[in-house]
Protein backbone atom coordinates (compact mmCIF):
# COMPACT_ATOMS: atom_id res chain seq x y z
CA UNK A 1 0.00 0.00 0.00
CA UNK A 2 2.68 2.08 0.66
CA UNK A 3 4.50 1.87 -2.65
CA UNK A 4 1.24 2.79 -3.95
CA UNK A 5 0.62 5.76 -2.47
CA UNK A 6 4.05 7.12 -3.19
CA UNK A 7 3.66 5.90 -6.88
CA UNK A 8 0.46 7.99 -6.82
CA UNK A 9 2.31 11.04 -5.60
CA UNK A 10 5.50 10.37 -7.76
CA UNK A 11 2.78 10.36 -11.03
CA UNK A 12 0.60 13.72 -9.87
CA UNK A 13 4.17 15.49 -9.45
CA UNK A 14 4.98 14.31 -12.66
CA UNK A 15 1.77 15.78 -14.22
CA UNK A 16 2.37 18.69 -12.55
CA UNK A 17 5.47 19.30 -14.13
CA UNK A 18 3.98 18.58 -17.99
CA UNK A 19 1.14 21.08 -16.99
CA UNK A 20 3.13 24.01 -15.73
CA UNK A 21 5.30 23.27 -18.91
CA UNK A 22 2.24 22.97 -21.36
CA UNK A 23 0.17 25.62 -20.20
CA UNK A 24 2.32 27.90 -17.65
CA UNK A 25 2.49 28.53 -14.45
CA UNK A 26 -1.22 28.18 -13.06
CA UNK A 27 -2.95 30.72 -10.89
CA UNK A 28 -5.51 30.18 -7.76
CA UNK A 29 -8.61 33.18 -7.70
CA UNK A 30 -11.68 33.52 -5.21
CA UNK A 31 -13.98 31.49 -7.97
CA UNK A 32 -17.83 31.66 -6.49
CA UNK A 33 -21.58 32.09 -7.36
CA UNK A 34 -22.50 36.17 -7.75
CA UNK A 35 -26.28 35.83 -8.49
CA UNK A 36 -28.37 38.85 -9.28
CA UNK A 37 -27.34 41.75 -8.23
CA UNK A 38 -29.13 43.40 -4.94
CA UNK A 39 -31.19 40.36 -4.66
CA UNK A 40 -29.13 37.37 -5.43
CA UNK A 41 -31.16 34.27 -5.15
CA UNK A 42 -28.90 30.46 -5.07
CA UNK A 43 -30.79 27.08 -5.63
CA UNK A 44 -28.47 25.09 -3.66
CA UNK A 45 -28.24 20.92 -3.66
CA UNK A 46 -26.97 18.66 -0.89
CA UNK A 47 -26.14 15.78 -2.35
CA UNK A 48 -23.49 12.68 -2.44
CA UNK A 49 -20.05 12.48 -4.39
CA UNK A 50 -16.62 11.10 -4.24
CA UNK A 51 -13.26 13.58 -3.69
CA UNK A 52 -9.82 11.87 -4.76
CA UNK A 53 -6.77 12.15 -2.63
CA UNK A 54 -3.27 11.83 -3.78
CA UNK A 55 -2.60 8.44 -1.88
CA UNK A 56 -4.99 6.89 -4.66
CA UNK A 57 -7.66 6.65 -2.19
CA UNK A 58 -11.25 7.93 -2.62
CA UNK A 59 -13.67 8.96 -0.22
CA UNK A 60 -17.80 9.42 -0.20
CA UNK A 61 -18.45 13.23 0.92
CA UNK A 62 -21.98 14.98 1.39
CA UNK A 63 -21.71 18.32 -0.15
CA UNK A 64 -23.63 21.74 -1.34
CA UNK A 65 -23.75 22.76 -4.83
CA UNK A 66 -25.61 25.19 -7.07
CA UNK A 67 -28.85 23.09 -9.03
CA UNK A 68 -27.90 21.95 -12.63
CA UNK A 69 -24.34 21.96 -11.21
CA UNK A 70 -21.47 19.01 -9.86
CA UNK A 71 -21.84 19.60 -5.84
CA UNK A 72 -18.50 20.82 -4.34
CA UNK A 73 -16.12 20.36 -1.71
CA UNK A 74 -15.99 23.16 -0.14
CA UNK A 75 -19.46 24.26 -1.21
CA UNK A 76 -19.70 26.90 -3.71
CA UNK A 77 -18.37 30.36 -2.47
CA UNK A 78 -21.19 32.50 -2.23
CA UNK A 79 -20.04 36.49 -3.12
CA UNK A 80 -22.75 38.54 -2.67
CA UNK A 81 -22.60 42.73 -1.90
CA UNK A 82 -22.88 44.52 1.22
CA UNK A 83 -26.74 45.55 1.65
CA UNK A 84 -27.89 42.62 -0.28
CA UNK A 85 -31.36 40.79 0.40
CA UNK A 86 -30.22 36.80 0.07
CA UNK A 87 -32.03 34.12 -0.54
CA UNK A 88 -31.53 30.39 -0.40
CA UNK A 89 -33.22 27.40 -1.63
CA UNK A 90 -31.50 24.48 -0.61
CA UNK A 91 -32.94 20.95 -1.35
CA UNK A 92 -31.47 17.51 -0.29
CA UNK A 93 -31.34 15.46 -3.42
CA UNK A 94 -30.03 12.44 -1.93
CA UNK A 95 -28.74 12.34 1.27
CA UNK A 96 -29.75 9.84 3.60
CA UNK A 97 -30.69 11.82 6.55
CA UNK A 98 -32.33 15.47 6.16
CA UNK A 99 -29.68 18.76 6.43
CA UNK A 100 -30.03 22.45 6.65
CA UNK A 101 -27.96 25.31 7.00
CA UNK A 102 -26.47 28.15 8.96
CA UNK A 103 -25.52 31.42 8.68
CA UNK A 104 -23.01 32.22 11.39
CA UNK A 105 -22.83 36.41 11.61
CA UNK A 106 -26.09 37.07 9.52
CA UNK A 107 -28.54 38.31 11.37
CA UNK A 108 -32.66 38.16 11.03
CA UNK A 109 -31.89 35.12 9.10
CA UNK A 110 -35.77 33.58 8.38
CA UNK A 111 -36.33 30.12 6.96
CA UNK A 112 -39.38 28.48 5.49
CA UNK A 113 -39.90 24.99 4.61
CA UNK A 114 -42.31 23.44 2.16
CA UNK A 115 -43.26 20.47 4.21
CA UNK A 116 -42.88 23.02 7.83
CA UNK A 117 -40.26 21.03 9.17
CA UNK A 118 -37.79 22.38 11.93
CA UNK A 119 -34.36 21.17 13.14
CA UNK A 120 -33.05 21.73 16.40
CA UNK A 121 -31.41 24.55 14.97
CA UNK A 122 -32.39 25.61 12.06
CA UNK A 123 -35.06 24.19 8.84
CA UNK A 124 -34.26 21.16 7.80
CA UNK A 125 -34.81 19.91 4.42
CA UNK A 126 -36.10 15.89 4.13
CA UNK A 127 -35.78 15.12 0.70
CA UNK A 128 -35.68 15.91 -2.42
CA UNK A 129 -39.86 17.60 -2.82
CA UNK A 130 -38.79 19.72 0.71
CA UNK A 131 -37.28 23.04 -0.43
CA UNK A 132 -35.75 25.35 2.17
CA UNK A 133 -35.87 28.83 1.90
CA UNK A 134 -33.68 31.00 3.74
CA UNK A 135 -33.40 34.93 3.44
CA UNK A 136 -31.18 37.72 4.90
CA UNK A 137 -29.85 40.77 4.32
CA UNK A 138 -26.10 40.87 4.03
CA UNK A 139 -25.62 43.97 6.73
CA UNK A 140 -21.84 44.28 7.22
CA UNK A 141 -18.69 43.04 4.73
CA UNK A 142 -16.54 40.37 5.62
CA UNK A 143 -15.52 36.72 5.47
CA UNK A 144 -17.83 34.21 6.93
CA UNK A 145 -18.77 30.66 6.68
CA UNK A 146 -22.08 28.60 6.29
CA UNK A 147 -22.15 25.01 7.20
CA UNK A 148 -25.32 22.63 8.14
CA UNK A 149 -26.98 22.86 11.42
CA UNK A 150 -28.35 19.23 11.32
CA UNK A 151 -26.33 16.89 12.95
CA UNK A 152 -22.97 18.92 12.27
CA UNK A 153 -20.18 17.32 14.18
CA UNK A 154 -21.50 13.92 11.41
CA UNK A 155 -22.53 16.69 8.60
CA UNK A 156 -19.35 18.96 8.57
CA UNK A 157 -17.03 16.13 8.17
CA UNK A 158 -19.03 14.65 5.47
CA UNK A 159 -18.27 18.17 3.40
CA UNK A 160 -20.95 20.27 4.26
CA UNK A 161 -19.49 23.12 4.48
CA UNK A 162 -18.39 26.52 2.31
CA UNK A 163 -17.57 30.42 2.52
CA UNK A 164 -19.70 33.32 2.50
CA UNK A 165 -17.95 36.54 1.10
CA UNK A 166 -19.65 40.14 1.63
CA UNK A 167 -18.35 42.43 -0.35
CA UNK A 168 -17.98 46.48 0.78
CA UNK A 169 -18.97 49.14 -0.72
CA UNK A 170 -16.05 50.85 -1.21
CA UNK A 171 -14.11 49.73 -3.97
CA UNK A 172 -10.45 48.30 -3.18
CA UNK A 173 -11.35 47.59 0.36
CA UNK A 174 -12.83 44.34 2.21
CA UNK A 175 -14.55 46.78 4.78
CA UNK A 176 -15.76 50.83 4.71
CA UNK A 177 -12.70 51.46 6.86
CA UNK A 178 -11.25 55.14 6.93
CA UNK A 179 -7.72 54.14 7.70
CA UNK A 180 -7.36 51.68 4.56
CA UNK A 181 -6.65 49.13 6.52
CA UNK A 182 -8.16 46.88 4.31
CA UNK A 183 -7.11 47.44 1.29
CA UNK A 184 -5.99 45.09 -0.93
CA UNK A 185 -4.40 44.68 -4.57
CA UNK A 186 -5.38 40.47 -5.03
CA UNK A 187 -7.04 38.45 -2.88
CA UNK A 188 -6.91 34.63 -2.12
CA UNK A 189 -9.44 32.06 0.05
CA UNK A 190 -8.52 29.72 1.89
CA UNK A 191 -11.34 26.68 3.35
CA UNK A 192 -9.25 24.74 6.19
CA UNK A 193 -11.10 21.34 7.11
CA UNK A 194 -9.92 17.76 7.95
CA UNK A 195 -11.58 14.42 7.79
CA UNK A 196 -11.82 11.19 9.41
CA UNK A 197 -11.81 8.41 6.82
CA UNK A 198 -13.77 5.81 8.69
CA UNK A 199 -16.31 8.15 9.12
CA UNK A 200 -16.80 8.07 5.48
CA UNK A 201 -16.75 4.65 4.98
CA UNK A 202 -19.43 4.01 7.94
CA UNK A 203 -21.59 6.51 6.00
CA UNK A 204 -21.01 4.90 2.43
CA UNK A 205 -22.21 1.72 3.64
CA UNK A 206 -25.03 2.86 5.70
CA UNK A 207 -23.91 2.55 9.24
CA UNK A 208 -24.36 5.81 10.64
CA UNK A 209 -25.51 4.55 13.97
CA UNK A 210 -22.18 3.85 14.20
CA UNK A 211 -20.69 7.33 14.24
CA UNK A 212 -19.55 8.83 17.24
CA UNK A 213 -19.99 12.38 16.96
CA UNK A 214 -17.67 12.75 20.14
CA UNK A 215 -14.40 11.07 18.55
CA UNK A 216 -12.90 12.59 15.72
CA UNK A 217 -9.63 11.33 14.29
CA UNK A 218 -9.15 12.58 10.98
CA UNK A 219 -5.53 11.28 9.26
CA UNK A 220 -6.82 13.68 6.25
CA UNK A 221 -6.23 17.97 6.06
CA UNK A 222 -7.35 20.07 3.31
CA UNK A 223 -7.14 24.02 1.68
CA UNK A 224 -10.14 24.83 -0.35
CA UNK A 225 -11.09 21.03 -0.36
CA UNK A 226 -7.43 19.31 -1.94
CA UNK A 227 -4.93 17.70 -0.06
CA UNK A 228 -0.93 18.77 -1.19
CA UNK A 229 0.09 18.93 -3.51
CA UNK A 230 -3.35 18.77 -5.28
CA UNK A 231 -3.85 22.01 -3.70
CA UNK A 232 -1.23 24.14 -6.21
CA UNK A 233 -3.14 22.56 -9.32
CA UNK A 234 -5.26 24.84 -11.66
CA UNK A 235 -9.20 25.17 -10.62
CA UNK A 236 -11.45 23.04 -12.19
CA UNK A 237 -9.02 20.61 -12.94
CA UNK A 238 -10.88 17.07 -14.89
CA UNK A 239 -10.10 14.53 -12.45
CA UNK A 240 -11.01 16.45 -9.07
CA UNK A 241 -15.00 17.55 -10.63
CA UNK A 242 -15.87 17.41 -7.15
CA UNK A 243 -12.78 19.24 -5.88
CA UNK A 244 -12.45 22.80 -8.17
CA UNK A 245 -11.04 25.48 -5.54
CA UNK A 246 -6.79 25.87 -6.17
CA UNK A 247 -5.33 27.69 -3.28
CA UNK A 248 -2.14 28.57 -5.23
CA UNK A 249 -1.42 32.03 -4.63
CA UNK A 250 0.66 34.54 -6.89
CA UNK A 251 1.72 38.53 -6.21
CA UNK A 252 4.43 40.82 -7.90
CA UNK A 253 6.37 42.62 -4.97
CA UNK A 254 4.91 45.03 -2.93
CA UNK A 255 1.36 44.60 -3.95
CA UNK A 256 -1.08 43.82 -0.78
CA UNK A 257 -2.60 40.20 -0.31
CA UNK A 258 -5.76 39.92 1.06
CA UNK A 259 -5.89 36.56 2.82
CA UNK A 260 -9.60 35.26 3.36
CA UNK A 261 -9.07 32.37 6.25
CA UNK A 262 -12.25 29.66 7.15
CA UNK A 263 -11.93 27.56 10.07
CA UNK A 264 -14.27 25.46 8.26
CA UNK A 265 -13.47 22.06 10.93
CA UNK A 266 -13.83 21.07 14.38
CA UNK A 267 -10.24 21.10 14.67
CA UNK A 268 -7.50 24.12 15.10
CA UNK A 269 -5.39 25.00 12.66
CA UNK A 270 -1.74 26.58 12.76
CA UNK A 271 -1.71 27.97 9.33
CA UNK A 272 1.61 29.72 8.74
CA UNK A 273 3.23 31.35 6.22
CA UNK A 274 6.30 31.89 5.32
CA UNK A 275 8.39 34.91 3.73
CA UNK A 276 6.83 37.67 5.89
CA UNK A 277 4.29 38.16 8.53
CA UNK A 278 0.79 39.16 7.80
CA UNK A 279 -1.52 41.68 9.55
CA UNK A 280 -4.82 40.16 10.64
CA UNK A 281 -7.36 43.14 11.04
CA UNK A 282 -10.72 41.42 11.14
CA UNK A 283 -11.99 38.10 12.50
CA UNK A 284 -15.57 36.95 12.10
CA UNK A 285 -16.65 39.83 9.92
CA UNK A 286 -15.57 42.67 12.67
CA UNK A 287 -12.57 44.64 12.23
CA UNK A 288 -9.70 44.75 15.32
CA UNK A 289 -10.21 48.21 16.11
CA UNK A 290 -10.65 49.74 19.51
CA UNK A 291 -14.20 51.88 20.76
CA UNK A 292 -12.24 55.22 19.70
CA UNK A 293 -11.04 53.63 15.96
CA UNK A 294 -8.15 52.23 18.16
CA UNK A 295 -5.60 50.17 15.21
CA UNK A 296 -5.93 46.60 16.54
CA UNK A 297 -4.33 44.81 14.06
CA UNK A 298 -2.26 41.60 15.16
CA UNK A 299 1.33 40.92 13.16
CA UNK A 300 2.45 37.55 13.27
CA UNK A 301 3.41 34.63 10.87
CA UNK A 302 1.18 31.47 12.04
CA UNK A 303 -2.48 32.34 12.09
CA UNK A 304 -3.92 29.95 14.59
CA UNK A 305 -7.01 29.28 13.42
CA UNK A 306 -9.94 28.01 14.95
CA UNK A 307 -13.15 25.88 14.07
CA UNK A 308 -16.09 27.97 12.65
CA UNK A 309 -13.99 31.06 12.96
CA UNK A 310 -12.75 33.34 9.83
CA UNK A 311 -10.37 35.85 9.65
CA UNK A 312 -9.10 38.79 7.06
CA UNK A 313 -5.11 39.73 6.42
CA UNK A 314 -2.76 41.32 4.86
CA UNK A 315 -0.06 39.42 3.77
CA UNK A 316 3.22 41.45 1.22
CA UNK A 317 6.32 41.38 -0.02
CA UNK A 318 9.23 43.38 -1.20
CA UNK A 319 12.31 42.08 -0.23
CA UNK A 320 12.51 45.50 2.27
CA UNK A 321 15.70 44.97 4.80
CA UNK A 322 17.42 41.81 3.57
CA UNK A 323 20.17 43.32 3.13
CA UNK A 324 20.97 42.98 -0.73
CA UNK A 325 19.59 43.43 -4.01
CA UNK A 326 16.85 40.83 -4.49
CA UNK A 327 17.18 40.98 -8.42
CA UNK A 328 20.97 41.15 -8.79
CA UNK A 329 21.22 44.56 -9.79
CA UNK A 330 24.20 46.74 -10.25
CA UNK A 331 24.29 50.06 -8.39
CA UNK A 332 23.67 51.86 -11.68
CA UNK A 333 21.13 50.44 -12.81
CA UNK A 334 17.17 51.29 -12.92
CA UNK A 335 15.21 50.63 -10.21
CA UNK A 336 12.05 48.11 -10.80
CA UNK A 337 8.40 48.81 -9.45
CA UNK A 338 8.13 48.69 -5.86
CA UNK A 339 12.05 47.85 -4.75
CA UNK A 340 13.15 48.87 -2.00
CA UNK A 341 15.76 51.51 -2.78
CA UNK A 342 17.97 51.33 0.21
CA UNK A 343 19.01 48.23 -0.86
CA UNK A 344 19.53 48.36 -5.07
CA UNK A 345 22.78 47.27 -6.12
CA UNK A 346 23.95 45.76 -2.87
CA UNK A 347 25.62 42.27 -3.61
CA UNK A 348 24.73 39.12 -1.72
CA UNK A 349 26.71 38.83 1.41
CA UNK A 350 27.73 35.00 0.67
CA UNK A 351 29.79 33.22 -1.42
CA UNK A 352 27.50 31.48 -3.96
CA UNK A 353 28.03 27.55 -3.76
CA UNK A 354 29.52 25.70 -6.69
CA UNK A 355 26.37 23.71 -8.65
CA UNK A 356 28.47 20.46 -7.62
CA UNK A 357 27.72 21.14 -4.17
CA UNK A 358 23.87 22.04 -4.39
CA UNK A 359 20.96 19.73 -3.65
CA UNK A 360 18.14 21.13 -6.44
CA UNK A 361 14.30 21.25 -6.56
CA UNK A 362 11.74 21.63 -8.64
CA UNK A 363 10.77 25.02 -7.99
CA UNK A 364 14.86 26.87 -8.10
CA UNK A 365 15.52 28.23 -11.32
CA UNK A 366 19.44 28.13 -10.78
CA UNK A 367 19.39 31.46 -9.29
CA UNK A 368 19.01 33.23 -5.85
CA UNK A 369 17.61 36.55 -7.47
CA UNK A 370 13.91 37.53 -8.46
CA UNK A 371 13.58 36.76 -12.21
CA UNK A 372 16.70 35.55 -12.57
CA UNK A 373 17.86 32.70 -14.12
CA UNK A 374 21.09 30.12 -14.16
CA UNK A 375 22.22 26.71 -15.94
CA UNK A 376 20.77 23.91 -13.67
CA UNK A 377 22.08 19.91 -14.65
CA UNK A 378 20.16 18.19 -16.82
CA UNK A 379 16.50 16.92 -15.04
CA UNK A 380 16.89 19.41 -12.42
CA UNK A 381 14.67 22.70 -11.60
CA UNK A 382 11.75 22.94 -14.66
CA UNK A 383 8.80 24.37 -12.40
CA UNK A 384 9.84 28.20 -11.97
CA UNK A 385 8.60 29.02 -15.73
CA UNK A 386 8.48 32.95 -14.01
CA UNK A 387 11.97 32.83 -12.05
CA UNK A 388 10.08 33.35 -9.40
CA UNK A 389 10.68 33.46 -5.44
CA UNK A 390 8.26 30.04 -3.90
CA UNK A 391 7.02 30.04 -0.52
CA UNK A 392 5.45 27.15 1.18
CA UNK A 393 2.70 28.00 3.29
CA UNK A 394 1.25 25.34 5.29
CA UNK A 395 0.16 24.15 9.00
CA UNK A 396 1.96 24.28 11.35
CA UNK A 397 0.99 20.80 12.98
CA UNK A 398 3.52 18.37 11.32
CA UNK A 399 0.70 15.83 11.15
CA UNK A 400 -1.46 18.15 8.87
CA UNK A 401 1.09 17.74 6.20
CA UNK A 402 0.53 14.14 5.54
CA UNK A 403 -2.14 12.06 3.34
CA UNK A 404 -3.02 9.36 5.73
CA UNK A 405 0.12 9.70 7.56
CA UNK A 406 2.47 9.95 4.02
CA UNK A 407 4.46 12.88 3.53
CA UNK A 408 4.32 15.56 1.82
CA UNK A 409 0.25 16.17 1.46
CA UNK A 410 -1.73 17.89 3.62
CA UNK A 411 -2.71 20.75 4.28
CA UNK A 412 0.11 23.10 2.62
CA UNK A 413 0.23 25.22 -0.93
CA UNK A 414 2.64 28.12 -2.44
CA UNK A 415 2.22 31.61 -2.36
CA UNK A 416 5.04 32.50 -5.43
CA UNK A 417 6.50 35.67 -5.59
CA UNK A 418 6.71 37.05 -9.28
CA UNK A 419 8.97 39.50 -11.06
CA UNK A 420 7.17 43.01 -12.18
CA UNK A 421 5.81 41.88 -15.72
CA UNK A 422 5.00 38.58 -15.61
CA UNK A 423 1.25 38.34 -15.73
CA UNK A 424 -0.77 37.40 -13.33
CA UNK A 425 -4.84 36.69 -14.26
Amino acid sequence: MLSKRIGSLATKCGVLAALLLAAGIVHAQILGETGAAGNPVFNMTASTGNIDTPDGNSLQIWGYGIAGKTMQYPGPTLIVNEGDLVTINLTNVNLPMPTSMLFPGQTNVTATSAANNTGLLTVESTGPSDVVTYTFVAGKPGTYTYYSGTRPGLQIDMGLVGALIVRSSTPGQAYNDASGISAYDREYLFVLTEMDPAVHIKAEFGLLDQVDNTVSRPTLWFINGRNGPDTVFDNNIAWMPYQPLSSLARMHPGEKVLIRVVGGGRELHPFHLHGNNFNTFARDGVLLEGPNGEDLRVSDYTLQTHPGATYDAIWTWTGERLGWDIYGHAPGDPLEPSEYAADHGKPIPVTLPELSELTFGGFYSGSPFLGGAAALPPGEGGLNLNNGLFFMWHSHNERELTNDDVFPGGMMTMMIVEPPGVPIP
